[in-house]
């Protein structure tokens, strides 16, 4: 069995997948990969990591990404190509980063279709994070010190973000759960449990735990 394991969390806006990851990390002394990729990604294709930062805020606001498709897979765009700096190329050496650091490393990921990327790796638990609206904006509300409008206008903004960028790489539903190992209804069973219920199912399929990481890993 391989000794690496990777943790890719998918979310919805106000869910607590963040919070989460950084749990799981900290519990197991293991890295976690959110923007930091964009760093790893530029440093391994040349491409100034502003113009991945740019490209992420441009998907946002793009309309025409929200009904097109770029469905990764797994090549990369020579630099001598007028495509080089598309956004399927900045993605696929996000997903060429993602994909060599299971061979060295353990890690939470969280977003960037990770789920989808590594679907095909041993060790690879994928959690989709959910919870229900209501409680989504008032945890938004006290997180930032924002009233109900701007919380509604964040989540909604995010959500419709999130899930275009997933079919957009992917080709599949954000939200249709046969895509991910587990959904946790993060408002039923807190931030807390449901890191314990991803470590324990890491536990289950991988035979590791935060106590024997180090011997897994190191063996």
């Amino acid at each position: 069995m391989d000794k690496h394991f990777a943790i890719a969390i998918t979310r919805e806006c106000g869910a607590g997948g963040s919070t989460v990851g950084r749990m799981l990390a900290e519990d197991f002394g293991i890295h976690l990969y959110d923007r930091k990729l964009l760093q790893l990604a530029s440093e391994d294709s040349g491409i100034n990591e502003k113009v991945f930062a740019q490209a992420d805020e441009n998907t946002r606001k793009s309309a025409l990404y929200m009904v097109s498709r770029s469905i990764w897979d797994g090549k990369l765009i020579p630099p001598e190509s007028g495509d080089f700096l598309s956004d399927k190329n900045l993605f696929n050496y996000q997903a060429k980063i993602l994909r060599g650091l299971l061979d060295t490393e353990s890690f939470v990921c969280i977003g960037r279709a990770a789920d989808f990327i590594l679907k095909d790796k041993p060790n690879v638990i994928s959690v989709f994070l959910d919870a229900p609206y209501e409680w989504r904006i008032e945890r938004e509300m006290k997180r930032q010190g924002i009233d109900r409008s701007h919380a509604i206008q964040y989540i909604d903004r995010f959500d419709k973000y999130r899930g275009s960028y997933y079919v957009y790489h992917t080709g599949l539903k954000w939200r249709d759960l046969t895509n991910y190992t587990m959904c946790i209804n993060t408002a039923q069973v807190g931030m807390e449990g449901s890191a314990a219920l991803i470590e324990e199912t890491i536990r289950l399929k991988c035979g590791i735990t935060p106590e024997n990481i180090y011997l897994t890993e190191n063996s």
